[in-house]
């Protein structure tokens, strides 16, 4: 949630941010009148509250009078009338004002399509060919390296079993970036390219679950759209849909020590989603799966470091694919594209030779407190201040995607993958698959 002083004295800013998001479920006047009226009501309550404890207080020294008997019987029913009317207003209150979205960067650029969206880098030379270019599904027909029927008739659409070298090549994958980001030299040399101000602590590795109840999705803020989230029946668990959910999570209610901070997680997980709306699109292939392999980083950080934070992420995402030679173009985001949680973000897209364009691999999301506000996920400063924590999390590697980015650059004309200099020694030496 946004922070209550914004909603309270900037109600312009609101606006815009309404505006710039196209937020169209949002009545702004409703969320301003509901919060005026709950601390009108909330403060009718405590002072009969405070006037029940000192009759409670007087009538405790002896027998009491009978004008405080009927008084404090007056002052019973003004409660009980009063408190259903708070807890109705609370409720319709916090319903609208959860869905309030995070106030953007003044850098985000102001647009109201993503084809707003801003290109503000390409790297790499496209390779040319010669010789006809197949896309990754053609290669892995020949390979045997995918098999969508036997798994649709398994799981239905949009799942795949994956096999032989490319499932090799993926873990090969996992384990270079683990390494990676690991190690504190790599997040150094990041960290001097870019000019950032921020700690070369090491990511730590984790598995995380696989489910999430509804309140700790809820407090991320990525339980909406529900249409794409796979609901366990009859329980309160939901199947996380990428592990910065389950990571962004696991500190809630928790104070760090500052000495602590940043708090840096690698997480890897099999994620679900539903992919609503998305039928007829991309069913070649794996680019879009229900099921998929994520490695997902997770970060908590103070607030004057947080924007650095994002910024290394970022840089971590460009100098994961410059290490796999795989050309790409960098996006920042507009403000309708960034995402309700969101303060600012930016994409990498790879190039695709079977599709002769990019497409999205990688997203790098600047959060600030709106996630742990919620979550009151904190950071002690000095002995007797403690703030909100800033989030950060952005997408190491989509694996299936990254396979995908692979083959099709990496490709040969007998349909073999050649493999990535990075990764060799992660499949055993092999130079192609």
């Amino acid at each position: 949630m946004i922070d209550i002083k914004i909603l309270r004295t900037n109600q312009e800013l609101v606006k815009k941010t309404l505006h710039d998001k196209v937020t169209k479920w949002v009545d702004l006047d409703r969320v301003i009148t509901l919060d005026a009226l709950r601390i009108s009501l909330g403060q009718d309550l405590d002072v009969l509250r405070m006037r029940r404890n000192d009759i409670s207080s007087q009538m405790g020294k002896g027998k009491p009078e009978p004008h405080l008997l009927a008084e404090a019987r007056e002052i019973k029913e003004k409660i009980q009338a009063l408190e259903p009317e708070f807890e109705k207003v609370e409720t319709e209150f916090l319903a609208l004002y959860k869905k309030i979205p995070n106030i953007p960067t003044l850098d985000t650029p102001v647009g109201l399509t993503e084809e707003e969206n801003v290109m503000v880098k390409q790297w790499g030379k496209i390779r040319e060919f010669d010789f006809p270019i197949k896309n990754h599904a053609e290669i892995a027909a020949v390979r045997g390296w995918i098999d969508k029927e036997r798994a649709a008739n398994v799981a239905g659409s949009r799942f795949a079993y994956l096999k032989g070298d490319l499932v090799k090549l993926q873990f090969a994958l996992i384990q270079w970036v683990m390494d990676s980001l690991s190690d504190s030299t790599v997040l150094d040399q990041i960290i001097a390219e870019h000019w950032l101000k921020v700690s070369n602590r090491p990511f730590v590795p984790v598995l995380p679950p696989y489910m999430i109840k509804t309140a700790p999705y809820d407090a991320m803020d990525r339980l909406e759209p529900s249409e794409d989230r796979y609901k366990i029946e009859g329980q309160d668990l939901w199947l996380q849909g990428s592990a910065e959910h389950v990571l962004g999570s696991m500190h809630a209610g928790e104070i760090f020590a500052e000495v602590d901070m940043p708090v840096r997680y690698l997480g890897y997980a099999t994620s679900f989603r539903g992919e609503a709306g998305t039928y007829g699109k991309d069913m070649e292939g794996i680019i879009r799966m229900h099921q998929f392999d994520k490695l997902e980083m997770e970060s908590f950080s103070t607030a004057e470091t947080s924007h650095d934070e994002h910024l290394l992420f970022s840089g971590i995402q460009e100098w994961l694919m410059q290490q796999l030679e795989i050309p790409y173009q960098k996006l920042q985001k507009c403000t309708f594209d960034i995402g309700k949680p969101n303060a600012k973000g930016s994409d990498i897209e790879a190039w695709l030779p079977g599709q002769l364009r990019y497409r999205e691999t990688h997203t790098a999301d600047y959060m600030t407190d709106y996630q742990s506000r919620r979550l009151q996920t904190r950071v002690r400063r000095t002995s007797w201040d403690v703030e909100l924590i800033h989030t950060n999390d952005a997408t190491a590697f989509a694996c299936g995607r990254a396979l995908v980015a692979i083959m099709e650059n990496y490709q040969n004309e007998d349909c073999t993958v050649t493999v990535p200099k990075v990764l060799m020694n992660y499949i055993g030496g092999k130079e192609r698959i």
